[in-house]
């Protein structure tokens, strides 16, 4: 039940945080204030990440249900996440900053009645990732060590792109939520966002790329015209263990007409940094690169 739940929330967060709009949004009564905040709650996994790797991790006192990286965040009270804030919880906590995705307006309200100053984020591509980097920068009091981290970013980036430079560009199915066991609700990146843009840096053709969205959920006949030459599933940690990788692998052999399943090119690949637009992405993108070009990744 608890890997079912995280499959939802996984999927709920990234379709959610794909909605329209796309950008980081902070209202004039939510501008970052003279003094940097000492109390934190973050209900985003990805920003979270960020405010740790921009050295404002002292400043979180609390973090959503399936905040799991870094390793200090597990020592920190749990205060729901997307789909079930504890929003008590969270007031008792006495904080002076909380993050907050862009659905959650009746939060924004309440936090705003409450006089409690809130980041609220909806995130689009990969250059939208890096300016949150930035502002979340700004807003703690850490704006060197967040300009010092999207270089740092842009520069592995940077080189991915340089390793594939070119080599021939397979076309790529990216798959990042389906039925266990099953290829039914099958959902793929579309032609935008991170993911799409991770998978185009490391040297791959998005077969859906002409669909301008972040997720597309295709039909198996849909699947076998678009004709994949490789395939990348990609999952969270902690949803599958280890033998079942090689059961899901497997599913694909129903469709082996698609040449990444006759040329055995399906590529299962576990971790949350891969479905979590953070500072963490250029792992992720080098990872597709190594999958994509086999020697790729450095």
């Amino acid at each position: 039940m608890a890997a079912r739940t995280k499959r939802l929330i996984v999927l709920a967060a990234v379709l959610v945080a794909c909605g329209a709009g796309s950008t980081l949004q902070q209202s004039a009564a939510q501008q970052p204030a003279s003094q940097s905040p000492r109390r934190i709650v973050s209900l985003v996994p990805a920003l979270t990440e960020m405010l740790f790797a921009i050295g404002a991790g002292p400043q979180v006192v609390g973090v959503s249900s399936y905040d799991e990286f870094p390793a200090d965040v597990k020592k920190l009270p749990k205060v729901g996440a997307l789909l079930d804030p504890d929003t008590e919880r969270i007031l008792a906590l006495r904080p002076d900053f909380v993050i907050l995705y862009g659905s959650q307006s009746e939060l924004q309200a309440q936090f705003a009645r409450a006089g409690i100053r809130t980041f609220v984020y909806r995130h689009g591509g990969i250059t939208t990732v890096l300016e949150t980097i930035r502002d979340l920068g700004a807003a703690t009091g850490h704006q060197a060590e967040a300009a010092a981290r999207v270089r740092d970013v842009q520069g592995r980036l940077d080189a991915v792109r340089a390793r594939v430079k070119g080599r021939p560009r397979p076309r790529v199915l990216l798959v990042f939520e389906r039925q266990p066991k099953t290829l039914r609700e099958v959902y793929v990146s579309g032609g935008r966002g991170f993911l799409h843009e991770m998978l185009e840096i490391a040297g791959g053709q998005n077969v859906f790329a002409d669909v301008d969205r972040e997720s597309v959920q295709p039909s198996s006949e849909t699947l076998i015209s678009r004709a994949p030459d490789v395939i990348l599933e990609v999952r969270a940690a902690g949803l599958l263990e280890e033998r079942e990788v090689a059961q899901e692998q497997g599913v694909w052999s129903s469709l082996s007409s698609i040449p990444a399943v006759r040329n055995k090119r399906v590529h299962f690949m576990v971790g949350d940094y891969l479905v979590v637009p953070g500072p963490r992405l250029a792992q992720a993108t080098e990872a597709f690169a190594a999958a994509i070009h086999q020697g790729a990744r450095k």
